[in-house]
């Protein structure tokens, strides 16, 4: 199937479809649950009967299978729709809290209203899930929404601006274009926006968003740490993690980066993780172009880096494991195992977002921790053994986004996990009731009662009884 490379899509102003959501925001009540259902619903019912339309847009940018398109751009979000629509009442309803001695006589809750016009950006390695995720979330928060799809994958974003035509009505719009439009958008006062890509785009939005004083919801990478103890089950280790790490080609933001193993059981783990990865992605036993369950790169300019990456790797005195095709016309990117990687290696310096998957050993259990707390830390973390003694060493002692245990990725899709970085990886956490409250100000609200009020006793003139009265409450209370 041919990849469509040119797209023209006439480009509203971003000023002007600030104003309009804005406007048809202020008039509009999008804070109902009657709506917000009816809009998820609608949105539900879109994805459902369009599925083929998602997974050949998503083909022809980049290849990716039919299934995996089912599996990690149209479950993740329809997941979420439903989440939403079971739980919503449960969301919207203000949460009581306890008044403490001094504050007896009052009530309080807290309620949660919708943060007003929202913008998402939303990154291309997963086109359709990551740009209609959050606005699941958002809607369920009530919010009106502006999406600026990814420029790399033009088939998704014309679908996506022609979902929104269909369903919805003027509280949601799509802007597609580059980096000059997300500049001109990034401008407008926007109540909160959730960008996911690289930290060093992130940046830049958290820039942006500071002039308004907007608040953010930033889902960016790093390196995440693939540990495996010598406890751990070779089979199911390297099948795991063979899954994780070549998933979507590698361009997966939580993706094991790179493995830490220890050095005695390193053969066994790079003999069983080379079989398991022509058993998933190959066809009897190869992975070429004719493969149906491989993906390809995103476009040249990121093939030519991974290119670069790798053939660094192998000239600071890495030992390649496994390779084989990598043509840049077709972007066919086979996978990469590379052994005995330096840590001064790029691959082992910056996010590597692709195929490529270097294995460093370690002799000492503090290795571990010394090398992962020597990177900014990372948006997931991954680890593989019984040894629980060593396991909680590595949890209290390094930091991440988000742990998974003897598995690789299924943190993402938990219903009633938080999803989202810490610092460099991220700000803020997302999915489920979470991306509901990402999109939502908790308001708290305090009613006190009628005629006498204990706060009376701490309003002025400030005497000596009032002094006399404060000691044991500073004391006891």
């Amino acid at each position: 199937m041919p990849v469509d490379t040119e797209i023209k899509v006439e480009l509203p102003n971003a000023k002007d479809a600030f104003e309009a959501l804005s406007q048809k925001r202020a008039v509009v009540n999008y804070a109902s649950i009657d709506n917000r259902r009816k809009r998820l619903k609608k949105l539900l019912q879109w994805i459902m009967k369009n599925r083929d339309r998602i997974k050949a847009a998503v083909y022809k940018d980049f290849q990716k299978p039919g299934v995996e398109v089912d599996v990690t751009e149209i479950y993740p979000v329809t997941g979420e729709i439903k989440q939403a629509l079971t739980h919503l009442d449960q969301w919207m309803r203000p949460t009581k809290v306890d008044a403490t001695i001094t504050y007896l006589g009052t009530r309080s809750e807290i309620r949660y209203e919708p943060k007003g016009v929202c913008l998402i950006i939303s990154p291309w390695n997963f086109p359709f899930n990551l740009s209609v995720g959050p606005l699941v979330s958002c809607l369920a928060a009530g919010n009106a929404a502006l999406l600026k799809p990814s420029e790399d994958t033009p088939n998704t974003s014309k679908l996506i601006a022609e979902m929104v035509d269909e369903v919805f009505e003027d509280e949601v719009m799509v802007m597609q274009g580059g980096k000059e439009l997300a500049t001109e958008i990034l401008a407008m006062p926007f109540d909160h926006i959730f960008f996911t890509g690289s930290p060093g785009v992130g940046k830049i939005v958290m820039k942006a968003a500071a002039e308004n004083l907007t608040s953010v919801t930033l889902e960016l990478g790093g390196k995440s740490p693939c540990v495996v103890h010598k406890s751990a089950n070779i089979k199911d280790t390297a099948k795991r993690i063979a899954f994780g790490k070549f998933l979507n080609n590698g361009q997966t933001c939580i993706a094991p980066d790179y493995i830490l193993v220890e050095e005695g059981i390193k053969n066994k783990l790079i003999t069983e993780l080379k079989s398991q990865v022509n058993k998933l992605f190959g066809e009897e036993g190869q992975i070429s172009e004719k493969a149906s369950s491989y993906g390809r790169v995103i476009n040249e300019r990121h093939f030519d880096r991974l290119n670069d990456l790798m053939q660094d790797a192998i000239e600071k005195g890495g030992k390649l494991e496994l390779s084989g095709e990598i043509r840049k016309a077709p972007r066919f990117f086979h996978p990469v195992i590379i052994s005995d990687v330096p840590l001064n290696a790029r691959v082992m310096m910056e996010e590597i977002f692709g195929p490529i998957l270097p294995v460093v050993t370690y002799k000492e259990e503090s290795e571990v921790i010394k090398v992962i707390n020597s990177k900014p830390k990372p948006l997931a973390l991954y680890f593989f053994g019984s040894d629980k003694k060593f396991r909680e060493a590595v949890l209290q002692q390094t930091s991440a986004g988000s742990v998974c245990i003897n598995d690789c990725v299924l943190q993402f899709t938990h219903p009633n996990l938080p999803f989202g970085g810490v610092n460099n990886s991220g700000i803020g956490k997302s999915h489920g009731y979470y991306g509901f409250l990402a999109f939502s100000n908790e308001k708290p609200v305090l009613k006190q009662k009628r005629g006498f009020a204990l706060s009376y006793f701490f309003y002025p003139p400030f005497t000596n009884r009032m002094k006399a009265l404060i000691e044991p409450i500073l004391r006891w209370l």
